[in-house]
């Protein structure tokens, strides 16, 4: 088995092995994985904190042992903080990461770092406050930063710079936490899910107060939340279908 290391800040994952290909997710600077098949210019990677896999061009990654692979993967994360920071090599060159860099392996990648970092577990309390800094940041399919999230990317990230692990996709969230049998039920920090007509999950936001939901539609956005799913006050029409209401932590 071989492994490796993201020492760029944002790549991007795709469905298949081409700069053409579906983009599904992305590995933020430090993320580490496994990689499961390399080609001459792609390799399948296994990305360890949340088990998603997919496809990065080989000049966006370095390779590591696995016993460094083990101990990045024992050790507790250690995140980048701000919207935007930079790293610097050995020639004080700067990399700019977003935030939610891991900088677990920065003596590993000779990389210094000065911002502000976190590595504890934050309150439930807290959840809201994380995200709003991603308030306004565009759409993008399988994003996940603030230049570009997708819904499960966000509510990912949100959960991540706390200290909660939440898997990728808004379906795999779906499977975690507590169901709740109604809105009264939930408080602030909570997920709820939303499905289409065929009863596929296919979106997620945070619960606000008073009956208000934050997730990425077009843009991290604010909207009512009500018994039948996310009403739009600018459009006056209900975007999605609720589904279930879960309380991860």
């Amino acid at each position: 088995m071989q492994y490796g290391i993201c020492n760029l800040g944002i790549v991007p994952i795709r469905s298949e092995p081409c700069d053409k290909s579906e983009l599904v997710s992305q590995v933020l600077y430090g993320e580490f994985f496994k990689v499961l098949e390399k080609r001459k210019k792609w390799s399948r990677i296994r990305i360890a904190y949340d088990k998603y896999e997919g496809w990065i061009d080989n000049k966006q990654y370095l390779n590591i042992t696995d016993t460094q692979y083990k101990t990045l993967n024992e050790s507790k994360p250690i995140l980048s903080i701000d919207l935007l920071e930079y790293v610097s090599d050995e020639n004080n060159n700067l990399f700019t990461i977003p935030l939610g860099a891991s900088l677990n392996g920065l003596d590993l990648l000779h990389h210094k770092f000065d911002g502000n970092k976190e590595s504890e577990k934050q309150k439930k309390s807290n959840l809201l406050k994380t995200a709003f800094v991603y308030l306004n940041a565009p759409y993008l399919w399988g994003g996940k930063t603030p230049f570009g999230i997708d819904c499960s990317g966000f509510t990912q990230m949100v959960y991540k710079l706390n200290g909660h692990k939440l898997k990728r996709d808004a379906s795999q969230q779906a499977s975690q936490g507590e169901a709740l049998s109604f809105i009264e039920e939930s408080e602030p920090g909570d997920l709820a899910f939303f499905d289409n007509a065929e009863g596929d999950i296919i979106h997620v936001g945070i619960i606000m107060e008073d009956n208000y939901i934050i997730h990425a539609h077009g843009k991290v956005r604010i909207d009512r939340l009500d018994h039948s799913g996310i009403y739009n006050v600018e459009t006056n029409t209900h975007t999605h279908k609720l589904r279930v209401i879960k309380k991860i932590i």
